[in-house]
């Protein structure tokens, strides 16, 4: 299936990764992160929420200087609030994305919201020349379609913002119900010049999930960070919903062929969770850069070319059939006489049945021995 919409992919690892249990990123750190995404040929880095203390802004500003310095196509976004205090700041950095996030009750909205919004927009395009804005309305999983489309019609029609994100902040969304959300925003805005910004938090473990979902509804820009950290459980994985996009005929830049780069970039980011918390982001059942995944034990899924890892793993016990039993005798160069291969599985099932666990390589030479 061919889509015609690019999809624009926004890495969050630094931002929305500082949210994430024990993170704090250096600013050489950051270099680093920036110079992983550029070759990746991500389109947009959040690089830092600018308000929350000094040395954000100033991480932001060089970070922009050195992408726009060296000519990166990578471009360097920093959040805050959307109030002129917050904006003030952001545009002291000389950025040219704007990443601002605000709230509003549905039950009691704010009636002064409306007026500091449109003051901060103002502002933006006041004392910059050229400038990409996206507003974060929160929470999408908590709000009305009627709410969503009053606020979608303020933010689109009457500021002409560039994104508007509908983030499941609280994490608490069905695959389906994202859907339905995003595809009844992208009606309310489908005469307008807005894009969709889909960001999606790890709750209930659907972050992927929705956030893929919630681009086949309409959504144009993807926000994601490497291994999915962010608040609390995290937001979606940049590498599984860009290859899973793009194998579903979406139009990316993201470079999801270079493996190599993905998991130097992947063991960086966990490097440094581990020297900061003492634990690991990237384990044995990491979905694709895990060894999980090319673990085999019955042979029914034994296929080399799954996941991203070379050295397959195989644990041998009564489920195991002929194929498996002779790749595992090939690997292991164990030799084996091949009239004997129904024997020799038959034996290796009824050991692993008769000790309840799996059987070891050592075990499994005894018995090919025995049938030369």
């Amino acid at each position: 299936m061919q889509h015609q919409n690019k999809i624009i992919v926004v890495d969050e690892t630094i931002r929305e990764g500082m949210q994430h249990r024990g993170i704090v990123f250096s600013y050489p750190q950051r270099l680093k992160i920036l110079e992983f995404q550029e070759k990746l040929n991500i389109d947009v880095c959040q690089a830092g929420y600018v308000p929350a203390h000094e040395t954000e802004a100033e991480y932001v500003r060089e970070l922009d200087l050195f992408c726009k310095k060296n000519k990166f196509r990578l471009a360097v976004a920093g959040m805050g609030r959307a109030l002129l205090k917050d904006v003030k700041l952001l545009v002291d950095t000389d950025i040219n994305h704007f990443h601002l996030h605000f709230h509003i009750k549905e039950e009691s909205p704010n009636k002064n919201i409306v007026d500091t919004i449109s003051e901060s927009i103002d502002y933006i395009r006041s004392n910059t020349h050229i400038s990409v804005i996206s507003i974060a309305m929160l929470d999408v999983g908590k709000t009305s379609d009627l709410f969503i489309k009053k606020i979608i019609d303020f933010l689109s029609f009457g500021l002409e913002i560039d994104i508007i994100s509908l983030p499941d902040t609280s994490g608490i969304m069905a695959p389906n119900s994202l859907f339905d959300k995003i595809k009844y925003a992208r009606k309310t805005i489908e005469d307008s010049a807005s894009d969709l910004g889909i960001h999606c938090h790890n709750d209930l473990g659907f972050a992927n999930a929705n956030t893929i979902m919630g681009i086949l509804a309409g959504g144009s820009i993807l926000e994601v960070s490497a291994l999915g950290i962010g608040e609390r459980n995290g937001i979606a994985d940049l590498f599984i919903t860009a290859d899973t996009l793009k194998k579903q005929g979406f139009d990316l830049n993201v470079n999801t062929s270079d493996i190599e780069t993905f998991k130097e970039y992947y063991s960086f980011i966990n490097s440094i969770y581990e020297t900061q918390t003492g634990q690991s982001l990237l384990n044995y059942n990491t979905p694709l850069f895990g060894n999980g995944v090319k673990s085999h034990v019955a042979g029914t899924h034994a296929v080399s070319s799954f996941g991203i890892h070379s050295k397959e793993e195989y644990f041998i016990n009564v489920l195991c059939g002929t194929h498996l039993i002779e790749k595992y005798l090939l690997k292991e160069k164990i030799a084996y006489n091949k009239s004997s291969l129904i024997k020799i599985t038959n034996k290796i099932k009824s050991e692993s049945a008769r000790l309840n666990r799996r059987v070891y390589k050592k075990e499994i030479l005894e018995i090919a021995e025995r049938y030369q």
